[in-house]
This record gives structure tokens, C-alpha cells and sequence, in this order.
């Protein structure tokens, strides 16, 4: 494992961009695809786990590291707090108690077929044939191995090895940085590299090859699109000029994804949090069976209300993403639509750098042959004709900018968040690229609550207090809580709010501390439901905070029923 272990050195200690950008591009060019492949998995954020078996959760590495040293489970844990990461945490109490520890280990098991291997080792020889295979062995035997790989190891290869236990292998790597260095050593443009590193990465020697091989295109190997987001507007839409320069569209709650149909495989949805969506929606993909081969369309999956026929809430489509086998009174209870906004691929060719309005007008035509062949043939998925499975999200129509402003104003009646602009000349990006795409948002909703509960936060954090519950009052006088929050203060809003915690704890339950009720704090978020699971009855979205209201008492904080009238679900 030095050399995988000399890459993180160089990329945790690398002062710059060009810096690891050297670093990786030499570690890949000497290398084995089967390491290599292994590398871009743990590079990406991958873990190690074999099948649904974990090599060990935190707790039994923290018991583990408390047995190995002798030190009580208190000050490890006291220890983790302080550092902020488990692996590094480990790390320093092994070297801390090195020479003194031999006398805790048990004796390897024997016959198990894995032995413990050594620095000297590659990063596949560990992967596979220590770390994998151990996944599936009893806990005591875990123990002792790790306990024993503890003890072989010294220095940045012990911190690696932790590293491959907690699956945290953060070292400043982005993936576009990734997909740029593949990118180059493949001959091939990062665009197409991003979009063949596209799904779950499965390690292993014909994975790394098939992403190398130029002779092999990316929708040959049937891979989705790299998703192309837009950035929030912040500055005066009249900014953008000429309004005929600009399609607008409404910005709905629900899913991002994409619908891949190509030749020879079956149709299917992939979201933006990159993850097939087999089974989930069964009637959008039997749906999908009538479209051409050889398309690719990216729209919005949304739950929708078909006496109304408007969408629903997002809390309703929650109910179907977490069924992987949607039960038939759940697909009669939350109905689904795609509006379509985008066209990126048509008989198989890729038609992301071509305008918006070629694109658009194209899937315009599309989606109305497609309704149209569904209708002559009495489609049975269409049993309300008012109800397409496949439908078009509107382009919206606007003489100036004025006129624009008033739409958005009236997202909230069309059961949007807001709206879109795209430029009818852009084409389809990756990631997020200003310029050509925005999205404007209608303002938050707010209230005013109270601080009840501090955690401590991870990583550089963890010694502060930065994860905050807040309550509003009930009918009866008492604070329920309603929403977590981490963001919207600043460094030394948190440093002082963290000296207040400390001086006003009531009680402590671990890393969690209760707070006497007496900062007041205005929360915004992006909408609200009903929601059984809450001891509330409601559920907030995307909560943050908006500013500490230190002119406000507690008995001037919101109520529940303020936050139940604005309940959509």
C-alpha cells in the first residue's frame, strides 16, 4: 500500500490544483487497472463493504482501539470529539501506546485464507485479499485482524488503512478533478470522461479498461448524462438583456431525472443523485417502452394530483422513492408524472451541444408523436386521458422583464418553487456553470423560534456546538420542536453562540445538550407538510437559518398554527 499511501500524502499536503493534478497522473501511470480501478472508488467516496457486511462500524472500531490500548471507552470517545476524525483519531492512539500493546492481541486465527498484509503490499492485495474476505467473519476474528493490521502498520499507511475502514478518504480531491486526470492518460475530453464515469462505479480490471477505451463511446455502454444544474439569480433579472434571448420555465418540486432508452437495453430513470430507479416507478418505465430507441430525456418526476391536476408536494413523492416495489394502493394513491424539459440524446446521437431551441423544439415534437401514438392506441397506462405519464414542461410567456417578475410571484399558485431561465442558446453543460441556466427562487418561508438543543459538529467543527433544534410554542404553552438546523451563521456568530451553550446547559444526553429557552432565532425553509412521523405534526424543508433575532424575547417566537397554515400535504 505505499504507493497509494505516498498519493494521499501528496494530495493531503498539495498546496494546489496543479499540484495534485501531478500527483494522480503519476500514480495512475504506473499501476494495474485492477488497483487503478480500486483507487478511483475510494477517490470518489466509494467504501469497502462486501455485499450488505461491513468490516466494522465506528462503535467497534472505538471499542476495538479502547481494548488494543487500554484506555477506557470515555477518553476515546473524549479523544474522537477533540480530532474530529475517527480514522486519524485511531491513528494517534495506537502510535501514542506503540511498544506497550502487544500483550492485548489475541493470536491470528488459523485457516481463515486471508492473512494480514503489510505496508509493503499493493492496495488491491489489501482490498481484496484481507479486507473483503474479512467482511463476512465473526466479529472476534474482525477484531483481531484489525487490531493486528493496527500494530504492522506506522505512520500516514496506518492513517490509510483507518482511512479504508471509515470510507472518509477525504483529501481535496474533487471528482472533476478525477475525471480531468483519467481524462488526459485516456486521450479524451473531460466531458466525455465525466460522462463514462457517470453511475455506480463497480471496481474491477474491465471496469477501468471499458473507461479508458476510446473505441468504446459512453452511450454504447448505455450511460446517463452528466446533469446540467442552474445557479441561483442574484443579480436584477433585467441584467440579462433581451428577453427574447431567454426560455422561461417553472421551477417544480420533485425529482431531476433522466430518461435513458436506447437499442438493445432496457428503458430506465436515473436521478441526479445518481442512482438507478429500477422498480420505483414501474408505470413510467412500461411507459417508456413506447418512445423511440435511441433517446435520452431529462426532466422532473413529480407526484400529482389528478382531481386537481396539479402537482403534489414533494413529501408525497417521498413515499414512492422509498419503495423499491410500490404496492398497487400506492400507485393509486400517489400517481406520477415526468414533465419534460430537455432533449441530450435522439437516434443515438448526442445532442448536448446544440441549442436550447433545437433541443427543445425537437422534444416538443417528441412528446406530442408519443401522446399522440398512445392515444390511437387506447394506451392502457392512460386510463385518465387527462393524465400523461409523459408530458412537456410549459415554456412560460413574458413580453418583458416586469411581466416576468409578476409570473414568479405566482409560482406558488402553480405549485412551483419558483422559476427557471435558460438561454436558447445554450447548450447542455455538466454540473453547475453560470451563465446560461438560473433559477430564481420565491422567497423562503420564516418563523421565529426557539434554541432547545446543541450537538457538536465533525471534522474541524467538532468542537463546537453547530447543529441546532429549534421549537415553536403549541396551543398549550409548551416549545415542540420542529426543525434542524447546521448553516446560516457565521464563524463568529457560532464561536459566541457556542460560549452561550456551554454557560446555559441544562442537561447533556452525549454529544447533545439541552439549552435554557432563550434565544430566538428566524428560521427559513422552503416549504411545509403535515407529517405524522413528527412530534409536531408538521415537516419542515431545507430549514436554516436566516439570523439570530437577539431583539426578540421567547414569548415572541412563532406558533404551531403559524407553520400549520402554510401546510400543502
Amino acid at each position: 500500500m505505499n504507493r497509494f499511501t505516498s498519493l494521499y500524502q501528496s494530495l493531503d499536503e498539495a498546496a494546489g490544483n496543479k499540484v495534485r493534478d501531478a500527483a494522480l497522473y503519476a500514480y495512475f501511470d504506473g499501476i494495474s487497472s485492477e488497483e487503478a480501478s480500486w483507487a478511483i472508488h475510494l477517490l470518489s467516496g466509494g467504501k469497502i463493504n462486501a455485499g450488505r457486511h461491513r468490516i466494522a462500524t465506528t462503535k467497534e472500531l472505538r471499542e476495538w482501539i479502547s481494548e488494543l490500548t487500554g484506555l477506557p471507552l470515555w477518553l476515546v470517545e473524549d479523544s474522537y470529539r477533540h480530532v474530529g476524525d475517527l480514522a486519524e483519531t485511531l491513528a494517534l492512539l495506537v502510535a501514542a501506546r506503540e511498544g506497550d500493546e502487544q500483550h492485548h492481541i489475541m493470536p491470528l486465527p488459523q485457516g481463515v485464507g486471508w492473512r494480514v498484509p503489510d505496508a509493503s503490499s499493493s492496495l488491491t492485495e489489501w482490498v481484496q485479499a484481507f479486507l473483503l474476505p474479512l467482511a463476512s467473519e465473526s466479529v472476534e476474528t474482525r477484531k483481531t485482524a484489525v487490531q493486528w493490521a493496527w500494530l504492522r502498520l506506522h505512520g500516514v499507511s496506518r492513517l490509510v488503512f483507518n482511512k479504508l475502514l471509515t470510507g472518509s478518504l477525504r483529501v481535496g480531491v474533487s471528482r472533476r478533478t478525477l475525471q480531468s486526470v483519467l481524462a488526459r492518460r485516456a486521450g479524451l475530453s473531460t466531458a466525455d470522461m465525466a460522462h463514462r464515469m457517470v453511475g455506480e462505479w463497480m471496481p474491477s480490471p474491465a471496469s477501468f479498461e471499458a473507461l479508458m477505451d476510446t473505441s468504446v463511446s459512453a452511450q454504447a455502454l448505455d450511460k446517463p448524462y452528466p446533469f446540467f444544474l442552474a445557479s441561483p439569480l442574484q443579480a436584477d433579472v433585467v441584467s440579462l438583456g433581451d428577453v427574447a434571448d431567454w426560455q422561461a420555465e417553472w421551477k417544480w418540486d420533485g425529482i431531476r431525472v433522466q430518461l435513458v432508452r436506447r437499442e438493445g437495453f432496457s428503458p430506465y430513470l436515473w436521478s441526479r443523485g445518481e442512482e438507478r430507479l429500477d422498480g420505483r416507478f414501474p408505470e413510467l418505465e412500461s411507459k417508456a417502452e413506447q418512445l423511440p430507441q435511441g433517446v435520452v430525456l431529462d426532466g422532473e418526476l413529480i407526484a400529482w394530483d389528478a382531481q386537481t391536476h396539479c402537482p403534489r408536494a414533494f413529501i408525497a413523492l417521498q413515499k414512492r422513492i422509498q419503495k423499491r416495489k410500490p404496492s398497487a394502493k400506492l400507485l393509486q394513491e400517489v400517481p406520477v408524472r415526468i414533465l419534460f424539459y430537455d432533449l441530450l440524446e435522439r437516434d443515438g446521437e448526442d445532442w448536448r451541444a446544440r441549442p436550447l431551441a433545437e433541443r427543445r423544439q425537437a422534444l416538443e415534437e417528441l412528446i406530442s408523436h408519443t401522446q399522440a401514438d398512445a392515444a390511437a392506441g387506447a394506451d392502457a397506462a392512460a386510463d385518465n386521458p387527462l393524465l400523461p405519464l409523459f408530458a412537456l414542461s410549459p415554456a412560460l410567456s413574458f413580453r418583458d422583464w416586469s411581466e416576468f417578475k409578476a409570473l414568479r410571484e405566482q409560482a406558488a399558485d402553480h405549485h412551483a418553487e419558483g422559476v427557471m431561465l435558460k438561454s436558447l442558446k445554450s447548450t447542455y453543460q455538466e454540473g453547475r456553470r453560470r451563465g446560461d441556466w438560473w433559477k430564481w427562487k420565491l422567497d423562503p418561508f420564516t418563523v421565529d423560534a426557539v434554541l432547545i438543543y446543541a450537538q457538536s459538529g465533525s471534522g474541524r467543527r467538532s468542537t463546537l456546538h453547530t447543529d441546532y433544534t429549534f421549537a415553536v410554542w403549541n396551543g398549550d404553552g409548551v416549545l415542540v420542536p420542529i426543525a434542524k438546523a447546521y448553516s446560516g451563521l457565521t464563524d463568529a456568530e457560532i464561536l459566541k453562540l457556542d460560549r452561550w451553550i456551554r454557560a446555559h446547559t441544562l442537561e447533556r444526553f452525549g454529544p447533545v445538550r439541552s439549552v435554557k429557552a432563550e434565544q430566538v432565532f428566524e428560521i427559513g425553509f422552503e416549504a411545509v407538510n403535515r407529517s405524522s412521523r413528527h412530534k409536531s405534526g408538521v415537516a419542515v424543508r431545507f430549514p436554516r437559518i436566516l439570523r439570530w433575532r437577539d431583539d426578540k424575547t421567547v414569548q415572541e417566537a412563532d406558533t404551531l398554527a403559524t407553520l400549520q397554515s402554510l401546510c400543502r400535504e
